[in-house]
């Protein structure tokens, strides 16, 4: 057993994780993993930036590849162990209870016998064949399964390279939508410190003249209050005095005291008034001005981050009915009479024309529209978990929520449907969104609504696109 074990951990070693076949040309990437150079090459797809490991998931430049020698080395003794193992014949087994050569095979039990089982009671009536006979019928069973898997591999690494690419473009626009972002506020907030500079730099200009208006009033007016104040102190003086002395020219004293008077200082120079005035007024001008930019912007705010994002949808071809051809990109789906020969398998479509996307959402809000044109056609989302055997209902009742040309009718695929009063459009927008559970369509010419699911109709399950048609029309998915 141990011996086993320790085989089963050097067999792993030589595998390469991405196609399970010893490594051909083995490179080491930076965080230590292994693969052949084909494999991870195909994996990134040309991508010419930062990638990723397939295992561990940590990025680097795509250049590192150092080629793996020892590892090499290890795959040749592999190589050759397996060669000799398959050059010593086997030790033919033997059946536990007579020790005879297993030389035959039981139809009925699936299990091979020996001579010995074959002439005793308990194998009469059994169709037995000879054991290398049954060996071949099996290995031609096990081969087409083989095929059917490797094929099934492949797929999966084509598509493990077409999430790669689009998970690596989406990262690229997140990319070029935060710079956008920063250059923007960049540019707002520069906007506002120029705008505070200059209204400061005026302000203070407005304060200096202000200032020297005061100084000079302030001047004007306590050199006429020294004057006056000597006046007085005059006046009281001779007040003090003998009337004799009191009376010799008061009359000129009185005269004097008449023309005295104190002047008023000069008003505020009318620009300079006019200048105030109406930097109060760009003041609150502006102040409103800011206020309205705070009160509209969490509202832009929200309208931007709340947008349907385009989704790449395309479509599965194991939920296709057989009568549904889909084109090799999976972008465009036709019906034929004809029945075609997929294998029956459970996530296929075997009652109504119908087909799913290959892309799933669970959250988020997305978009997608498909080109229908006339001929008959629903097009909508269903829950993963729809039934895809036997008549089932095409409403929410059935799982599916859909818009379509239904005989006569354009029709929302309601229970019961409701007809809608507008004509057809050759293309229908579909706008998922996931977290409030509302799908809604509309017309992707005019823009127009067509029909709305309200929030809450979907449920909180893995929802697809889904496509029905009847007759010779195409419908093609955008983008």
């Amino acid at each position: 057993m141990a011996a086993a074990n320790t085989a089963k951990k050097f067999q792993d070693e030589v595998t390469c994780p991405i196609c399970l076949e010893y490594f051909n040309d083995p490179v080491s990437l930076d965080c230590d993993h292994s693969f052949c150079r084909t494999c991870i090459t195909q994996c990134w797809g040309g991508v010419t930036a930062d990638v990723s490991c397939p295992q561990c998931r940590r990025t680097f430049a795509q250049g590192n590849l150092r080629p793996d020698r020892k590892l090499r080395s290890f795959v040749d003794m592999a190589r050759e162990l397996q060669l000799q193992a398959g050059k010593e014949p086997a030790p033919e087994r033997l059946c536990e209870k007579h020790q005879e050569p297993l030389k035959l095979f039981s139809r009925e039990d699936e299990i091979p016998i020996c001579v010995v089982y074959d002439r005793s009671k308990g194998s009469q009536g059994h169709n037995l064949i000879p054991a290398e006979e049954a060996a071949e019928e099996f290995q031609e069973r096990l081969q087409a399964q083989l095929k059917t898997l490797r094929a099934e591999r492949e797929k999966l690494l084509g598509l493990k390279v077409s999430r790669e690419k689009t998970s690596q473009k989406y990262l690229k626009q997140t990319q070029v939508e935060r710079q956008k972002i920063v250059a923007e506020f960049q540019q707002l907030r520069q906007f506002l410190e120029e705008q505070e500079r200059l209204l400061l730099a005026q302000l203070k200009k407005l304060d200096k003249e202000l200032v020297r208006l005061q100084i000079d009033t302030v001047t004007k007016l306590s050199e006429q209050i020294s004057r006056l104040s000597e006046r007085i102190r005059e006046l009281e003086g001779k007040c003090q005095k003998p009337a004799s002395e009191f009376l010799q020219d008061v009359r000129s004293t009185l005269s004097s005291c008449e023309k005295v008077r104190a002047q008023q200082p000069e008003e505020m120079a009318p620009e300079l008034e006019e200048r105030v005035r109406g930097f109060s007024q760009k003041v609150t001008a502006l102040s409103e001005s800011l206020r309205e930019f705070k009160d509209t912007l969490p509202a832009a705010l929200e309208k931007a981050l709340t947008a349907h994002r385009p989704a790449n949808v395309t479509l599965d071809p194991d939920t296709a009915h057989p009568q549904l051809i889909l084109s090799e990109d999976g972008k465009r789906v036709r019906q034929v009479r004809t029945r075609q020969p997929p294998p029956d398998i459970p996530e296929r479509f075997d009652y109504w024309c119908c087909v799913l996307g290959l892309e799933g959402f669970t959250s988020g809000r997305h978009y997608w529209e498909v080109e229908v044109g006339g001929g008959l056609w629903a097009v909508g989302v269903a829950r993963e978990s729809v039934s895809r055997k036997g008549e089932i209902s095409l409403s929410p009742k059935g799982g599916i929520w859909a818009v379509g040309q239904w005989g006569d009718e354009f029709e929302a695929l309601t229970d019961p449907h409701t007809a809608l009063l507008l004509s057809p459009p050759s293309r229908i927008r579909v706008c998922l969104d996931c977290d409030r559970g509302q799908v809604t369509f509309i017309d992707a010419g005019t823009e127009a609504s067509i029909f709305t699911f309200p929030p809450g109709s979907l449920p909180g399950e893995r929802i697809r696109p889904w496509v029905w048609v009847w007759g010779t029309k195409t419908l093609q998915l955008f983008p």
